[in-house]
């Protein structure tokens, strides 16, 4: 089954119906009203489908008091959503807007088109899997679409961003726009016999040393000897910055210069042999470059900033009771 329709029918903030998985996972938590907007009830059943998903990388991470903890605090945000979708809904019945028919029949064509390939079968199919109706799906799409619309609608103009604004950003986070120190890094590690006494393998690094010094092809030695997983590649280990290596290995390194093979370097179960081929130096993205990245993200505060001014008038005018 596509996962995005499964994201969809587990996970979408308008169900109402609780399926029977979250149902089967809390059979012991009774359903029961969690909140009242304005008259419309808001039930524990669509909080706990909502969180789901969430509490269950809870419980595979965290256990006892700090478990509980953290699924309040989901289950109070999914409740926080749960009420701002009410209220929006709410205030396009009050505005008496209306929703076109067809905007709902060309979204559920689209899932069936992007989703199953245009099989409408094999749609119904997974949609009868879990438990929901076609009349409820295009209600879940209904509401969905009208709380998108309903919170672009209430931001007001183009969000232009003054030049002056993404240059008091780009210095105060110029460290988030900078590039480490990287070097194009190839490897050959041979896997240690021994960890005391005269090791072979120590003696067949040395040859190999000696073979690349001589002018062997480092690549092909790689290919030959290597027990590193990049043997299949010559070595190639790409771009590496310093968090890449162990300490040691990285002090070394990044102190040859371009070209130079390393000495049989000894590690606590290998021996390496390492080749810098190119380097990069430490640098800072431009503004130039990151105009369009700041610019975006400063937008998106904006829009937030001022779709949750607009959700919290919403809230002073309503009447919210949380049980």
């Amino acid at each position: 089954m596509p996962k995005r329709l499964l994201a969809l029918l587990l996970l979408c903030a308008f169900h109402t119906a609780c399926s029977n998985h979250v149902r089967a996972a809390a059979p012991e938590v009774l359903d029961g009203v969690a909140a009242v907007v304005n008259g419309d009830v808001i039930t524990f059943s669509q909080v706990r489908e909502l969180v789901s998903a969430r509490e269950k990388a809870l419980r595979s991470t965290y256990t006892g008091a700090q478990l509980a903890d953290k699924v309040k605090e989901a289950r109070m945000g999914a409740l926080k959503d749960l009420i701002d979708r009410q209220l929006i809904l709410q205030e396009f019945r009050k505005k008496e807007f209306n929703l076109p028919t067809r905007v709902v029949d060309e979204r559920i064509q689209q899932i069936i088109r992007e989703e199953f390939k245009g099989d409408r079968q094999a749609f119904v199919k997974a949609l009868q899997a879990q438990g929901y109706t076609m009349t409820r799906l295009r209600e879940i799409e209904r509401d969905k679409f009208i709380v998108q619309a309903m919170r672009f609608s209430n931001i007001k103009g183009d969000l232009l961003v003054s030049p002056q604004k993404v240059e008091e950003f780009y210095g105060s986070a110029r460290k988030e726009f900078a590039q480490e120190e990287q070097l194009k890094l190839r490897l050959i590690a041979i896997t240690k016999a021994s960890a005391t006494g005269n090791d072979p393998q120590r003696t067949l690094a040395e040859e190999i040393r000696g073979k690349i010094a001589k002018g062997g092809s480092f690549e092909q030695l790689a290919r030959m000897y290597s027990d590193d997983s990049s043997r299949a590649n010559g070595g190639d280990w790409g771009w590496v910055a310093r968090t890449t290596l162990n300490p040691e290995l990285t002090k070394i390194v990044f102190a040859l210069p371009v070209k130079q093979v390393s000495p049989v370097l000894e590690a606590p179960s290998s021996y390496y042999i390492l080749l810098v081929e190119e380097k990069k130096a430490a640098t800072t993205k431009p503004l130039t470059e990151m105009r369009p990245e700041i610019e975006r993200r400063l937008q998106s505060e904006d829009r937030n900033r001022m779709t949750q001014q607009w959700l919290d008038g919403l809230r002073q005018k309503a009447f919210i009771r949380i049980f």
